[in-house]
C-alpha cells in the first residue's frame, strides 16, 4: 500500500499571508512611561513611528515584516508577504489549518538613545487571521482586520466613537488545497463548547482555583479517533453576566492576546430554548435552567474549534452515530499549572499534577438528528453525569473514555507546551513520551489500578492523591460485579449540571431531496396526465370546424326566417304553394344582402374554408396554371356542398331532440351509496357506484381516490393501486393519494418507491402532522429508527404549534366577548348616570379592567396578559417537540385548568417576575408582589400524532399501517390505554372480521367511558355480526338515546330498522327507517320505509316510499318485488306485470318475497304474464 500511495502524495503547497497595508495608526508623543526607554519621549521624525508586523502559526513564527513608516492620516504601506508551507504528507494538516489562526502581532520601533546599542520595541496591537476559508476550497480571501490593542498600547487611548485601526490582508494559494473528491466527500465540522451551568456546590470563587477543561473524540481516520479538548474554561460568579452577542473564542489561540483571542465575525447564536435539540426543555426543566444561569457559578468556554474531516472519516463519524446515537462529551477539573520553571521541586510537582482531573463527568449527547436528511447543526443543554466506565459502555459502546489524554493534553496547552505547527510524529512519538512522563508518580498507580482493576480502596500501589482517587471511582471493577462510585462527579447530578455544546457540519451526513426532485422522481413513476387531451389541427379538425360553422350560419338564418315570417306562418292556414315559397326565399336574400349579413356569414365560413385548403389539400401557395386553379375550385365547391349538407343533416332536424336530463343523484350521494353498500356487504353493488362515479367525471382524483380506497378494504392491491396511480396521474399533489400509493408499495415491497411518496407527501404539505406520522410508520416498517425519529419529532412539532393557535384563537375569543359585554355594560351605566343627573357614583362594571390573576384565582383565557401569551407561543413553537406528556394531562387536564393552574403557580420560580412588566392591570397591595406570578397553562393537544392518524388509517382502509399506529398509541405519553384506542383498535378488527377481540377491546373502551356512543354503536355491529339480534338491539337502541350522536348513525338505524322488521315492530321500523331517510336518504332506507308501510296497511305511504327508492336505484330487485306486491293489492295489473317482469329481470333473489309475489298472484288471479 505505501509503494502505491507515495506517488499520489500532493507536494507541499505554499500559503501565502499578504499584509498589504494598516490604517487608522494614529500614535502621537508618548510619555516616558509608556515606552521601554527612561529618556526623552520626543520621536526622531516628528510624530512618524515605525512599526513592523510579526506573523505567527500556532508557536512557529513565518516571518516579520520591515520597518515601515507611519505617518498620520496616511495608511502604512507594508506591503509583506509571508508563506507557509502545507505538507500533505500529514493527513492533519487540513484540520490544523482549520483551527489554529495566523497572529499578526504590530510592533513600534522606539527611537535610539545616544548611548543605546539595540532599539527597543513595544507591542501595540494584534489581529487574528482565519485560514477557514481556504480550507472550504477558496484560492483567494480579503480581510481588513481591526488591530485589537494590548495591554499599555497606546491604541487603548483611541476613543470608542474614533476609527479603529485596521489591515488588509490578503491570503492565497495557487491551487486549492481541496481536490474534487475532498470537496464533495469531505466535511468540516464546527464544535462549540459554550458554559458548564449548574455547577457542584463545592466550587467557589475563593481558595484554590483550577482550570476547566472538555473532551470529546472526533474520529480523524477510518478507524482512529482523537481527543478534541477545550481547555480554557473558566469558573465565573453569577454576577459576571454573560453580554448578549458572545463572541467565540480560538481554541488554539497560540501568541494571541487581549480581544485577539476572540474569533473576527463568530458569535453564540441566541436560540430559543424550544429550538434546541438537547435535555431539559420541560418547564420544569425552564426553571431550573433561568436559576442556574443567573443565580450559580458557572464554567465558561465559549469556544469554537474546528475538525476537518475527510471522505473516510466522515463515513467512520456516520457509522458510529448510527451504532451508537450517543457521543461522549466529558468534563473535568485541573490544577493551575505551576508559576515557577526550572526548578526541581517545580518539575516534580509538575509531573505529579500533570494530567491528574477530578471532578470526571461526561455528558451523552444525542447525534442522531445528524442523520436526520438535511440536518447540519444540534445544539442544546446536555445533562452531565458522573463518568464511570460502566457508564460509558452502556451508553456509547466504548470500554473506555478518554479522561486521563485530554488531562495531559489540557495540562500541555494551560503551559504552553503544545506540538509545533505540523507534528507530523506527534499522534505516535509525541503520544508515547508523554505516557512514559504520565507513568511516573502518580500516573503510575493509575496504570496499574487499569490494568489490574482492584476494589477500590484496596491494597497496591502508590498512596493515592484526590485525583486519583477520583480516577480510580470512574474505572471501579464492573469485572467484579460491583457497582461503579463516582464521588466528585456524582455532584454534578445532584446539582443537574449541563452543559451548553452546539455541532455544526457544512454538509449534512444525509442530504435532503429537494421538493424538485421528489416531484421528479414522482412524475417518472406515474407521469401526470393532461387535464383535457391535445388539440391537433389536423384535416378531420378542420372538417369539423366547418361543420360547427355551417351549423352556425344555417341557425342564425333560421333565426332571420322567423322573425320575417314567423307570424305570417302562425295566422295562414292555408296550404303553401310554390309562388309564396319563392317569394319569400327572395325576400329573404335580399333581406340578408341589403343588410350585410349575407357577407358577415360568408366572412365566418372563410376561414374555415381556408383550413380545409391547407390541412386537407395541402394547398399553401399561389396556383400558377389558371387552369388548376378552376379543376381545384371546381372539386373544391362540390366537397364544401358535400359537406354542408351533412353538417345541415347534423344540426337540423323536423323535431326538437329532448334534451338528456341531468342525473338525479350527485357525486356526494353516490359515494354515499357506495358506503351504505359497503357496509352492507354488497360489495358489487358498491363497486357499480365507485364506477360510476369515475364514468361521469374521470378528471376528478377524489373518485380515483375513493375506489382505491374500497379496493384496498376488500384486499385487491393491484387495482387500488392502478386507482391511486390516476388519481396523482391527474393530480401531482394530491397528498391523499401520494400517501396511499406509499401504503400500496410498502405491502408490495417496494421501499424505495414507498419512500419517494411519503417524501413527496410531506414536500406537498409541510405543515402536515398526518404526512410526518405516515412517513414515520414508514420508518418504522424498514427499521429505520432515527428516520422515524425524526419525522414523529416535526409531526409533534406540528400537533403542539396547532394547539397554541387553537388556544390563541380561544383566547382572541374571549377577549373580543368581555369586550362587547364591558361596552354593553358601560352604555348601560351612562344611561343610569344620566338619568340620575349624574350625581350617581360609577358602577362596578365601569372600573372593571383586566388585572393579572391571583394566586387564589384560576385565571381566565380573557385575562392573560400579553407577556403570558407571548410566553406561551414561545414555549409551544419548538424545533423538535417531541414533548414527553404526561398521561394525566390528556383531555381531563382541559376539564379542570383551573386546579391545575394553581398547582403549577405554587411552583413557580421568581425567575418569571419579568413577565409583570408585560401585564396591565390594578395595582397589587405591597404584600401581593411576593407572590410568583401563575405562568399560562401550556396547551395541549387534544389528542396524539398517532390517533390523528389512526382514524384516517381507518377510514380509508390502511390495515398494516393502523396496527403499527395504534402500537404506537399504546406506547405514547398522550396516549395509552384510552378509550379511543379501544374504540379504534375494536374498528380495524371490525373491518378484519375478528369480533371476538373487538367485543374484547370495546368491553375495555366502556369502562373507561360507559357514556360513549360509539362504543356502543361498535358494540351493535359486533353482536349484528355475530346474529346476536337482542343484544345488538339493545346497544343501538342505547346509542340513538344518547344526547349526542355517534360518528357514523346511518348504519345504525337501518340495522336497528332491520331488526324491528324482523321482530315485527312494523311501526318502529318505519320510524328508524325514517329517520335515516331524515339524515341521509338512500335507496335502503326508502325500501326500508316502503316494506315497513305494506306490512302495515298503508300501501299508499309504501307507494310513495318505493317509488322514491326506485328513483335512487331503479336496478333493486327487491324494490321491483315490493311494488309488485302494492300494485296487485291495488289493483293494477298492467303495472303489477311490469314491475313483476323487472323484479324477475334484475334476478330477485329473496325466495320468502317471490313466493309472497306468486301466492298474491294467484289470490287476486293476475300480475303473472304466465297465468
Amino acid at each position: 500500500m505505501t509503494e502505491v500511495d507515495v506517488p499520489q502524495t500532493r507536494p507541499p503547497e505554499p500559503l501565502s499571508i499578504h499584509i498589504v497595508k494598516a490604517s487608522n495608526l494614529k500614535l502621537t508623543k508618548i510619555d516616558n512611561g509608556q515606552r521601554p526607554s527612561s529618556g526623552t519621549s520626543k520621536g526622531t521624525k516628528g510624530d512618524n513611528v515605525q512599526i513592523t508586523v510579526k506573523v505567527e502559526f500556532g508557536e512557529k513564527v513565518l516571518g516579520e515584516s520591515p520597518k515601515v513608516d507611519c505617518v498620520p492620516d496616511t495608511p502604512a504601506e507594508i506591503d509583506y508577504t509571508a508563506t507557509l508551507n502545507c505538507s500533505f504528507e500529514d493527513p492533519l494538516v487540513l484540520d490544523e489549518i482549520s483551527y489554529k489562526p495566523v497572529v499578526l502581532t504590530v510592533t513600534e520601533v522606539l527611537p535610539k538613545e545616544k548611548k543605546q546599542k539595540e532599539e527597543k520595541t513595544a507591542q501595540l496591537g494584534q489581529c487574528t487571521v482565519d485560514l477557514l476559508p481556504l480550507v472550504k476550497g477558496a484560492t483567494k480571501h480579503h480581510y481588513n482586520l481591526v488591530i485589537n490593542p494590548l495591554p499599555g498600547s497606546p491604541l487603548e487611548t483611541i476613543p470608542p466613537e474614533g476609527p479603529k485601526p485596521e489591515m488588509e490582508v490578503v491570503i492565497s494559494v495557487q491551487e486549492s488545497l481541496l481536490e474534487g473528491t475532498q470537496i464533495d466527500q469531505g466535511n468540516l465540522m464546527t464544535l462549540t463548547i459554550e458554559s458548564l451551568y449548574s455547577t457542584p456546590e463545592s466550587w467557589t470563587m475563593t481558595g484554590s482555583q483550577y482550570a476547566y477543561a472538555a473532551a470529546l473524540p472526533i474520529p480523524m481516520s477510518a478507524d482512529k479517533e482523537t481527543p478534541v479538548v477545550f481547555a480554557n474554561g473558566a469558573l465565573k460568579p453569577s454576577i459576571d453576566k454573560e453580554p448578549p452577542n458572545r463572541q467565540k473564542k480560538w481554541a488554539v489561540p497560540g501568541s494571541a492576546q487581549g480581544n485577539s483571542i476572540y474569533i473576527p465575525e463568530s458569535f453564540l447564536p441566541p436560540d430559543n430554548i424550544d429550538d434546541e435539540d438537547g435535555e431539559f426543555k420541560s418547564k420544569d426543566d425552564r426553571e431550573h435552567r433561568h436559576t442556574a444561569e443567573t443565580e450559580k457559578l458557572r464554567v465558561s468556554w465559549n469556544t469554537e474549534r474546528r475538525c476537518y474531516l475527510d471522505s473516510l472519516a466522515t463515513k467512520s463519524f456516520q457509522d458510529k452515530i448510527a451504532k451508537c446515537r450517543y457521543w461522549p462529551v466529558e468534563v473535568m477539573r485541573l490544577p493551575q499549572p505551576a508559576a515557577a520553571k526550572g526548578k526541581k521541586d517545580t518539575k516534580t510537582h509538575k509531573e505529579d499534577d500533570e494530567g491528574s482531573i477530578s471532578y470526571h463527568g461526561v455528558a451523552f449527547v444525542n447525534l442522531a438528528p445528524l442523520l436526520y436528511p438535511g440536518v447540519k447543526r444540534i445544539r442544546g443543554a446536555y445533562k452531565v453525569h458522573a463518568y464511570t466506565d460502566h457508564a460509558m459502555h452502556e451508553k456509547t459502546k466504548r470500554k473506555t473514555g478518554f479522561g486521563e489524554e485530554a488531562g495531559k493534553i489540557a495540562f500541555n496547552i494551560l503551559n504552553r507546551n503544545s506540538a509545533s505547527p505540523f507534528p507530523k510524529k506527534a499522534g505516535k512519538e509525541g503520544g508515547e513520551k508523554k505516557e512514559k512522563e504520565v507513568k511516573k508518580g502518580r500516573s503510575m498507580s493509575i496504570a496499574q489500578h487499569q490494568q489490574a482493576n482492584p476494589t477500590p480502596g484496596g491494597p497496591g500501589g502508590q498512596a493515592p492523591t484526590e485525583a486519583s482517587q477520583t480516577i480510580k471511582s470512574d474505572t471501579g471493577s464492573e469485572m467484579e460485579g460491583q457497582p461503579p462510585v463516582n464521588v466528585e462527579g456524582q455532584q454534578y447530578v445532584d446539582a443537574k449540571a449541563y452543559v451548553m455544546l452546539e455541532i455544526s457540519l457544512t454538509r449534512p451526513l444525509i442530504p435532503k431531496r429537494p421538493p424538485e426532485e421528489l416531484a421528479r422522481r414522482v412524475a417518472e413513476y406515474i407521469p401526470p396526465r393532461p387535464l383535457f387531451p391535445k388539440r391537433t389541427d389536423g384535416a378531420q379538425r378542420a372538417v369539423e370546424d366547418f361543420h360547427n360553422q355551417v351549423g352556425s350560419v344555417a341557425n342564425l338564418i333560421l333565426d332571420e326566417f322567423r322573425d320575417q315570417f314567423g307570424d305570417l306562418l302562425k295566422v295562414d292556414d292555408e296550404p303553401q304553394t310554390v309562388e309564396a315559397m319563392e317569394s319569400r326565399r327572395q325576400k329573404l336574400i335580399y333581406e340578408l344582402n341589403s343588410s350585410g349579413k349575407y357577407f358577415a356569414f360568408k366572412e365566418q365560413l372563410k376561414y374555415a374554408v381556408v383550413k380545409i385548403v391547407r390541412e386537407k389539400y395541402l394547398k399553401t401557395s399561389a396556383f400558377e396554371d389558371r387552369q388548376e386553379l378552376q379543376t381545384f375550385l371546381s372539386e373544391l365547391y362540390v366537397y364544401l356542398i358535400d359537406q354542408m349538407h351533412v353538417a345541415l343533416g347534423k344540426f337540423l332536424a323536423l323535431e326538437d331532440q329532448a334534451p338528456i336530463p341531468k342525473p338525479l343523484t350527485d357525486s356526494a350521494q353516490l359515494k354515499h351509496f357506495a358506503r351504505e353498500a359497503e357496509v352492507n356487504g354488497n360489495y358489487e353493488l358498491a363497486t357499480k357506484y365507485y364506477q360510476e362515479r369515475i364514468a361521469r367525471n374521470r378528471n376528478d382524483p377524489s373518485h380515483w381516490f375513493d375506489y382505491g380506497t374500497f379496493c384496498l378494504y376488500i384486499n385487491d392491491i393491484t387495482k387500488a393501486e392502478e386507482c391511486f396511480k390516476e388519481c396523482i396521474a391527474i393530480d401531482q399533489k394530491h397528498l391523499q393519494g401520494l400517501l396511499l400509493y406509499g401504503v400500496v408499495c410498502t405491502l408490495s415491497e417496494r421501499n424505495e418507491a414507498a419512500e419517494t411518496f411519503f417524501e413527496a407527501a410531506t414536500c406537498v404539505d409541510p405543515k402536515s402532522i398526518l404526512a410526518w406520522t405516515m412517513l414515520g410508520l414508514f420508518y418504522d416498517a424498514v427499521n429505520n429508527e432515527i428516520g422515524a425519529e425524526m419525522a414523529y419529532l416535526e409531526a409533534n412539532k406540528l400537533n403542539q404549534a396547532a394547539a397554541v393557535a387553537e388556544a390563541k384563537a380561544l383566547r382572541d375569543d374571549d377577549v373580543t366577548k368581555e369586550r362587547l359585554a364591558r361596552g354593553e355594560h358601560e352604555s348601560e351605566d351612562k344611561e343610569v348616570d344620566h338619568d340620575q343627573g349624574g350625581l350617581a357614583p360609577p358602577s362596578v362594571p365601569d372600573i372593571k379592567q383586566p388585572s393579572p390573576p391571583s394566586s387564589d384565582k384560576p385565571p381566565t383565557s380573557a385575562r392573560s396578559g400579553k407577556g403570558s401569551v407571548s410566553d406561551t407561543r414561545r414555549m409551544s413553537a419548538s424545533k423538535r417537540s417531541d414533548i414527553h406528556l404526561r398521561p394525566e394531562q390528556s383531555p381531563q387536564l382541559q376539564d379542570n385548568v383551573g386546579s391545575k393552574i394553581k398547582t403549577e403557580s405554587s411552583t413557580s420560580r421568581p425567575g418569571s417576575h419579568y413577565k409583570m412588566g408585560s401585564q396591565r392591570g390594578t395595582p397589587q397591595p405591597a404584600e401581593e408582589t411576593e407572590e410568583p406570578p401563575i405562568r399560562e397553562p401550556t396547551p395541549v393537544p387534544r389528542c396524539s400524532i398517532y390517533m390523528q392518524t389512526i382514524e384516517w388509517l381507518i377510514e380509508v382502509k390502511a390495515v398494516p399501517f393502523t396496527e403499527r399506529a395504534l402500537a404506537h398509541e399504546l406506547l405514547s405519553p398522550m396516549g395509552g390505554p384510552t378509550s379511543g384506542y379501544h374504540i379504534n383498535y375494536a374498528r380495524l378488527k371490525l373491518q378484519k372480521k375478528e369480533y371476538k377481540e373487538a367485543e374484547n377491546s370495546l368491553d375495555e373502551a366502556l369502562q373507561f367511558d360507559y357514556q360513549n356512543p360509539d362504543a356502543w354503536a361498535l358494540m351493535g355491529h359486533v353482536k349484528y355480526m355475530t346474529n346476536d339480534v337482542e343484544a345488538s338491539r339493545d346497544c343501538y337502541e342505547r346509542t340513538i338515546s344518547f344526547t349526542s350522536d355517534a360518528a357514523e348513525m346511518h348504519s345504525i338505524y337501518l340495522r336497528l330498522a332491520s331488526i324491528y322488521l324482523q321482530e315485527e315492530k312494523f311501526s318502529n321500523a318505519k320510524n328508524t327507517f325514517l329517520m335515516a331517510c331524515k339524515r341521509s336518504p338512500s335507496c335502503v332506507s326508502w325500501l326500508g320505509v316502503g316494506i315497513a308501510c305494506y306490512r302495515l296497511g298503508e300501501l299508499a305511504e309504501s307507494e310513495d316510499a318505493l317509488s322514491e327508492a326506485n328513483i335512487l336505484n331503479n336496478t333493486d330487485p327487491e324494490v321491483w318485488g315490493y311494488l309488485s306486491l302494492v300494485c296487485l293489492k291495488t289493483g293494477r295489473q298492467l303495472e303489477a306485470e311490469q314491475a313483476y317482469k323487472y323484479a324477475l329481470k334484475l334476478n330477485l333473489s329473496d325466495y320468502d318475497l317471490l313466493t309472497e309475489i306468486q301466492h298474491v298472484q294467484q289470490d287476486v288471479g293476475f300480475g303473472n304474464p304466465e297465468f
